[in-house]
């Protein structure tokens, strides 16, 4: 469970209820219908009509991606075990790796291995895992961008309804008492379109594009780990090379922790 979409979607849910009990605006406002219908339903239709079958059905997993963790292993973790299969490649060959493959959950990692263990150029497990993440990274930017235009055309609908809303309360201009929960109920819909669009859709595609390149980057650690255990780097080479991937500060800590260890 990714627990800071939760976090945020109910801390801004929270911060819309307390603003509208401190402004005096009863519940019973948002109980509003027509509002409904022009943001969720508009917005649901402006994204179907601007983007293929083919991305949209892929909807509902994307979701599933920003309320969910992924297990991805962590960076100090991967260098670490890059540093034990290169000592193992270096007494006992490249092949030796074969019987740990079996091992490596990640396909992605799994494959990178299995092509350098069956003797391919670096070039070749370069171009092809390269080829990968950026098919990887291409459906990623597109469900982001799916989120990204609803993030759009919400708040555009919220203006829209509220005109719409507006409309029919200058019909009831006789009635004053009418026309102020016309009016009142005009404004709803803008409320709804401004509060998805930049407390839920814009925050999602944003969530979806960091996790991207978080994998992104991952990826590109265990490509440059399988090339330096194919070119016969040593592990303590190899750990310097990958740490360049860490923050500043954690950098420095892990390559001082790893300099202990290789001396005992």
């Amino acid at each position: 469970m990714d627990k800071t979409t939760w976090i945020g979607v109910g801390l801004g849910i929270i911060a819309v209820v307390l603003g509208m009990i401190l402004k005096g605006v009863g519940f019973d406002v948002l109980l509003n219908p027509a509002a409904v219908l022009i943001i969720i339903i508009g917005t649901a239709a402006s994204v179907i009509t601007a983007f293929p079958t083919s991305e949209i059905k892929r909807v509902p997993k994307i979701v599933g991606i920003l309320f969910k963790e992924k297990n991805i292993m962590d960076s100090e973790e991967l260098i670490r075990q890059f540093s034990d299969w290169a000592q193992l490649a270096r007494k006992e060959g490249l092949l030796s790796l074969e019987a740990r493959i079996s091992e490596v959950e990640d396909p992605f990692l799994k494959n990178g291995l299995l092509l350098a263990v069956d003797g391919q150029s670096a070039d070749y497990i370069r171009d092809v895992l390269n080829e990968e993440i950026d098919a990887m990274e291409e459906r990623h930017l597109s469900g982001a961008q799916i989120f990204t235009q609803a993030g759009t055309y919400a708040p555009s609908l919220g203006v829209l309804g509220a005109v719409i809303g507006l409309i029919a309360a200058l019909g009831n201009m006789s009635d004053m008492d009418v026309l102020g929960e016309a009016i009142s109920a005009a404004f709803v819909a803008t409320m709804l379109g401004i509060f998805t669009g930049y407390i839920l859709w814009h925050p999602f595609a944003n969530k979806l594009k960091r996790k991207s390149k978080i994998e992104a980057k991952q990826k590109r650690i265990m490509i440059e780990g399988i090339l330096s255990i194919l070119e016969g780097e040593s592990p303590r080479v190899i750990e310097q090379k990958l740490s360049s991937y860490l923050p500043g500060i954690q950098r420095t800590v892990f390559l001082n922790e790893s300099s202990v260890t290789m001396d005992e």
